[in-house]
């Protein structure tokens, strides 16, 4: 298939730059019966059988702005920690800086640029605190670039699952932003299961695609983290006729990642795993997620999901019905098991 088999309209004020006023207070789009509900209607499509997985990632404030030593302004946006001194990030300046280039942060803390890493940099923090410690005091919550204002107090909290809980990520899980502690007991106390994976979403989420023929695009690695006690709970689910719901595409590709063999088995490590139309799903019967960007890997995984033609006619009906799109918009639900191969 082609990049632009994934492309839609979409007009531009219906990207919404601001959370809503409470988390449960955004729309709910019943993909199955094309059918608009709100979100405080999401228990009601549960069964006391289903199992609900969360990504427990915390988004770290992974945004940091400094300077060259000529006084060029540069924004550096953190891809991944690897050590206490080290990490992959992106780099904004006027032009891409060379090796052993240093930069100056806020608060005159010294970088270095070691290497060119494809399209990132790997970069060597020259000071006595962590870069976790560096990051709390002056970096910024890296909002997606399609919202287009500069963060404020509000995002920290906002821009982060109740349920946060293992930093590492640079983009929230966004379908567990519409979640707050009150639905989530209200869920439990349906005897709805619910359990939680992790997997650090990268700044890698938000880069384009740069081929046009879907198979030839190099997808970005993530690091996961599925344990045995979801394993367990997975295959007790279906077992007892339930359903795996995946609360995001982030859950949906560690869930998957972790069942390559054909069944689904503790995981820890990276994943490149790329789902497009065709994929033939192991461990995720249903999906909870938000609206995702034209011609993006994550409309690709949604497509498999529910057939290429079933998301699409969503999305336009989504945007007839002005729905609000990705990471402080609306949200969808798919049950799979009502549709056949497509």
């Amino acid at each position: 298939m082609q990049r632009t088999d994934f492309s839609f309209y979409l007009p531009e004020n219906l990207i919404a730059q601001h959370p809503t006023e409470s988390r449960t207070a955004s729309r709910l789009l019943y993909v199955n019966q094309l059918q608009d509900l709100q979100f405080t209607d999401f228990p009601s499509l549960l069964s006391p059988k289903d199992l609900l997985i969360f990504n427990n990632t915390r988004v770290i404030p992974a945004r940091l702005f400094g300077h060259k030593e000529s006084g060029g302004k540069v924004e550096i946006l953190i891809e991944r920690i690897l050590s206490e001194t080290k990490a992959i990030v992106q780099i904004k300046a006027s032009k891409a800086p060379k090796p052993n280039t240093k930069l100056y942060l806020d608060d005159n803390i010294e970088v270095i640029v070691l290497k060119r890493v494809k399209f990132f940099f790997e970069l060597q923090f020259n000071n006595s605190k962590s870069i976790y410690d560096i990051l709390e005091e002056i970096g910024h919550i890296p909002l997606p670039p399609y919202i287009k204002r500069t963060d404020t107090k509000s995002d920290n909290e906002r821009y982060q699952t109740v349920y946060a809980q293992q930093p590492g990520a640079v983009a929230a899980p966004t379908a567990g932003l519409h979640f707050d502690t009150g639905m989530l007991d209200d869920i439990k106390s349906m005897g709805v299961q619910t359990a939680f994976i992790t997997l650090h979403v990268g700044a890698g989420t938000f880069s384009p695609m740069r081929v046009d023929d879907i198979s030839q695009h190099n997808m970005h690695s993530e690091y996961l983290e599925v344990s045995s006690h979801v394993c367990d709970l997975v295959k007790q689910t279906r077992a007892n006729g339930g359903r795996v719901i995946a609360v995001g595409t982030t859950s949906v590709r560690a869930l998957e990642a972790a069942s390559t063999s054909g069944i689904i088995k503790p995981y820890t490590g990276e994943t490149c795993i790329f789902i497009t139309p065709g994929y033939k799903f192991i461990s995720v019967d249903a999906l909870l997620t938000n609206f995702h960007l034209p011609e993006s890997t994550l409309l690709m995984l949604v497509c498999a999901f529910a057939s290429h033609t079933t998301t699409l006619d969503a999305y336009q009906h989504a945007v007839e019905q002005q729905y609000r799109f990705f990471s402080y918009g609306d949200a969808m639900f798919i049950n799979a098991k009502n549709y056949g191969d497509v």
